[in-house]
């Protein structure tokens, strides 16, 4: 099997310069090619590429297309039988590609998987994105094993074993080329933030099975590009959420779910406004506006994705609140979350 590691990077000079070396030491089968896609970066980076890594392929986009179009526009000039796209800020392990690929290998119904992600600043704790594989609740918003809102737990092995999960991070995840494709690859509308999960839902919604395999584990620094602060990564990950909702509910719930969530959002842009975060608030009333401009322009996927589901998911969405959980009851760990599902 052909693997394509590639790295979408934007302005990263300084995690290629830490974390290509890395990536190369633990790449050396001739099966894997190492490729970074270059977002029209205004940093280094390409210097950089030429300079200390001529052996790394390279594919220069003529802008800066986002996470989600940048990675379509690269996967479409890449013909292997895997991809992995991999976050520029990430250090990966020995071993790490081959307990993955192994993994597919042996799993034919599996299209696509990702490691267990640890923090890079702490080796001892799940790192917020992707940790040991993601869910949502009922009112679509996500959590992990290992990662609640902002707790991050340590990694004592609890969540070690393998496990079918509902979402894959797009930090490190690896997916079948020819899903890949046949999926249409990631929403270009969401430019960034929520178009894994967008993703993973129509894999799910269509049967195909996505796993977490916690023997492969990379280290994440996470926010290299915005931080968890940045009002922009607010409107971004609120916005893409209720489009993520509104492609992918199925119409017996979309109704309820849309009128709660406006609820919890403009609760959580008061909590914003009142904790001394105005421009953070802002970006959740905008991304409320902006989806109701948007939404008539997602029409068409929406029906397709309501069409081709062959399953509601319902075994792998968690039918209960996490906001309610978390605020008022105190669970605060996957494992609490989900001790009685319902």
């Amino acid at each position: 099997m052909s693997i394509a590691v590639v790295i979408l990077n934007w302005n990263g000079e300084k995690y290629l310069e830490k974390f290509l070396p890395v990536l190369i030491q633990n790449c050396t089968s001739p099966d894997v090619e190492i490729i970074v896609a270059d977002n029209a970066s205004t940093d280094g980076s390409l210097k950089i590429l030429e300079t200390n890594f001529p052996e790394i392929q390279t594919i220069i986009l003529d802008k800066n297309y986002g996470f989600a179009e940048g990675y379509n526009k690269a996967l479409a000039q890449v013909k292997t039988d895997y991809y992995v796209l991999l976050n520029s800020d990430v250090e990966v392990t020995p071993g790490w590609l081959n307990k993955l690929v192994e993994y597919m290998d042996q799993h034919a119904d599996v299209a696509a998987c990702q490691p267990k992600i640890l923090s890079y600043s702490n080796h001892d704790y799940f790192e917020h994105a992707g940790a040991a594989g993601g869910f949502i609740d009922r009112f679509g918003f996500p959590f992990c094993r290992g990662r609640v809102f902002g707790i991050v737990e340590k990694d004592e092995g609890q969540y070690n074993s393998v496990i079918d999960i509902f979402w894959a991070t797009g930090a490190c995840f690896m997916v079948r080329s020819d899903v890949y494709h046949k999926m249409g690859g990631l929403d270009a509308d969401f430019f960034a933030h929520m178009e894994e999960i967008d993703f993973c839902w129509r894999l799910k919604s269509r049967g195909y099975r996505l796993v977490c395999v916690p023997e492969s584990v990379v280290y994440h620094i996470g926010g290299g590009t915005l931080n968890m602060e940045h009002p922009h990564k607010t409107y971004l990950n609120f916005r893409n959420n209720l489009l993520m909702l509104y492609k992918n509910l199925p119409e017996s719930l979309l109704e309820e779910i849309m009128f709660w969530r406006i609820i919890f959002d403009y609760a959580a842009a008061f909590q914003l406004f009142i904790t001394g975060k105005p421009n953070n608030a802002r970006s959740v009333i905008k991304a409320h506006a902006d989806f109701k401009h948007m939404k008539h322009d997602f029409e068409d996927r929406r029906k397709d994705n309501i069409f081709y589901a062959t399953t509601d998911n319902k075994e792998f969405i968690l039918q209960k609140s996490i906001v309610l959980r978390y605020y008022f009851k105190g669970e605060k760990t996957y494992n609490i979350l989900t001790k009685n599902k319902q």
